[in-house]
């Protein structure tokens, strides 16, 4: 094992310099954020010139930034599905210039709408891989720890399955991780089989198997902090079965991994680790419990989502791997890669000016027939913008529908936060409720009420007149007397957050919140539900905080097994 981080640890002085010298170019083009996303543009215009799309439009390098926005429109997916299914045919040049090298389509997530096919192409993972170069320099520089640490980093399958013409469909993260070199493959504690693995608890298991066994585990990787708490639980409930496989060398056949998949990790498992199983035995008779903590004493960074909704669950995560750093994940999506966080603690991230051509629409501006569209550099601090797309993948001033706030610059280059997505607004009294504002309304009133939830999600109920209602997991250790503490405590910082919301409550055209309990097991089923409905993988999975859906309870939960009358409403004297 020490040969092992002695060998990585030569390799890596050797690549310091390179690595040093990519963060230093990085971080001069924020210094000229405008010149840099005008020769950005001009690249992408020139990569796809010669496809039909482009031709058609007049697209190509030569054209101005004015130009290009006479010739194309703010547009979302619809402006390209013809394309795109035409690409998934095989007809490449419908969408992609003939430089333009497809790889695989990557699923979105399917967050606002059903699951759509983004290409993605060499120039487009080069893009991707070197935001996720600049994240991963600048992690191990600021925790040098992490260069003698294993990384746990959990990802999906790229090859779920095939396109007509045999082009892989799936997640971009599982392509990244099958191309990486073999030194780098050093550093990460799971194979790429295990991304292969389709049933989550057996995939779960596996990852634990593997990773728990290793106690130089530093980094622990995933875009949704959800994904971490599900991970560490089920170790948990696991544990017996967890050491027992770690003292024989096995791999519990009580889980639908496929044969294939056990075949290739047979040589991971087989040795007996009888000393490591004690250790793991011992923190269960201390503590009672096996979660990450105690059992990775040497874990240093998670990195997570930690702006919108899955700032909510950030708090959860200390209970599971205790008191560590935590560094945003950055923005990203199957459409393209937004930020690079270079901080921990923050949501804030520089933009990623180098890959893509970004432009922004206020958010207070969304809704007008002609919105004031804005260059990154001319952004302005403390304001709330939609992002659009330009990349390699022929997304044209694509509206992503992500809203941001700029929180200052990296030079010229403006840093960004998300904070929702557009279409998580409720307005049905024209409140315009954001999912931004209850997740800081819920959050602080677990805060002062020392609750932690593992799920939460607030939706409009029609009534006479309307009112919210905050669905929680059932096992938050509420009585009826916190119940109604919560709901007037969210119902408060709901008026607080929100001018509209606080209006139409004082003139009683919406009636307190209220609070529905709802089993665990039903929230997990809702999440595999949805999960396995939009096209995604539970790595992707974000969870909705808001659904500005009125029949959100009977379509989903209802449906998931019933539920009783809500637990408590706050009195409509709350102010």
């Amino acid at each position: 094992m020490n040969g092992r981080f002695r060998v990585r640890e030569l390799v890596g002085r050797a690549l310091t310099g390179h690595y040093h010298r990519k963060v230093r170019r990085f971080l001069d083009a924020t210094e000229r954020c405008r010149d840099v996303q005008h020769d950005v543009l001009r690249g992408l215009l020139n990569l796809n010139a010669d496809s039909r799309f482009s031709r058609q439009r007049g697209l190509d390098g030569s054209l101005s930034v004015a130009e290009f926005r006479r010739r194309m429109p703010v547009s979302d997916y619809e402006l390209v599905r013809e394309h795109v299914e035409q690409v998934r045919q095989g007809d490449f040049s419908a969408l992609l210039g003939s430089a333009n090298r497809l790889l695989m389509f990557s699923l979105t997530s399917g967050t606002t709408s059903e699951s759509k096919f983004i290409p993605i192409t060499q120039r487009f993972l080069d893009d991707y891989r070197r935001g996720w170069q600049m994240w991963g320099i600048r992690s191990f520089q600021d925790h040098p720890k992490l260069h003698r640490r294993n990384l746990l980093q959990m990802s999906s399958d790229y090859e779920q399955f095939h396109t007509p013409a045999g082009t892989p469909c799936g997640n971009i993260s599982g392509l990244v991780s099958a191309m990486q070199s073999p030194i780098v493959r050093t550093l990460y504690c799971l194979p790429n089989a295990v991304a292969r693995i389709r049933d989550s608890d057996a995939k779960r298991y596996v990852a634990l198997r593997l990773s728990v066994c290793d106690e130089a585990i530093g980094l622990v990787m995933t875009a949704n902090p959800g994904t971490l708490i599900q991970f560490a639980r089920f170790g948990n409930d696991h544990r017996q079965q967890l050491i027992r496989d770690i003292h024989n060398g096995t791999l519990s056949t009580d889980f639908n991994v496929p044969n294939d998949i056990r075949s290739r990790l047979h040589h991971r498992v087989r040795r007996r680790n009888a000393t490591r199983a004690r250790q793991l035995d011992r923190i269960v008779e201390s503590t009672g419990r096996l979660y990450p903590a105690e059992y990775w004493p040497g874990l240093e960074l998670l990195g997570v989502w930690t702006g919108g909704s899955a700032r909510a669950y950030v708090p959860l995560l200390e209970e599971y791997y205790g008191r560590i750093s935590v560094r945003d994940h950055g923005l990203h999506a199957s459409e393209g890669r937004m930020t690079v966080p270079l901080a921990d603690a923050t949501a804030s991230g520089v933009l990623e000016l180098q890959s893509h051509f970004f432009e922004f629409i206020p958010e207070d501006d969304a809704d007008s027939e002609v919105p004031d569209v804005l260059e990154a550099h001319e952004l302005q601090e403390g304001r709330t913008y939609f992002i659009l797309l330009t990349t390699a993948s022929g997304l044209y001033r694509y509206n992503i529908r992500d809203v941001v706030r700029c929180t200052g610059f990296q030079g010229t280059t403006p840093l960004l936060e998300f904070l929702h997505k557009g279409a998580h607004i409720s307005s049905v009294t024209g409140e315009k409720l954001s999912e931004s504002q209850v997740v800081s309304a819920v959050t602080n009133a677990a805060h002062e009420m020392n609750l932690r939830f593992e799920y939460f999600t607030i939706t409009p109920v029609w009534d006479r007149p309307p009112h919210y209602r905050l669905f929680v997991n059932a096992d938050c250790e509420l009585n009826e007397g916190s119940t109604l503490s919560l709901a007037s405590l969210v119902d408060r910082h709901l008026r607080k957050a929100n001018c509209e919301y606080e209006e139409k409550r004082e003139t009683q055209r919406l009636q307190p919140v209220d609070v529905q309990t709802v089993p665990l097991a039903h929230w997990e089923r809702f999440v595999e539900s949805r999960t396995s409905r939009r096209g995604g993988s539970v790595e992707q999975y974000k969870h909705p905080c808001l659904i500005p859906d009125p029949q959100f309870e009977g379509r989903f939960l209802n449906a998931l097994g019933g539920l009783a009358e809500p637990t408590a409403r706050a009195g409509s004297s709350v102010g």
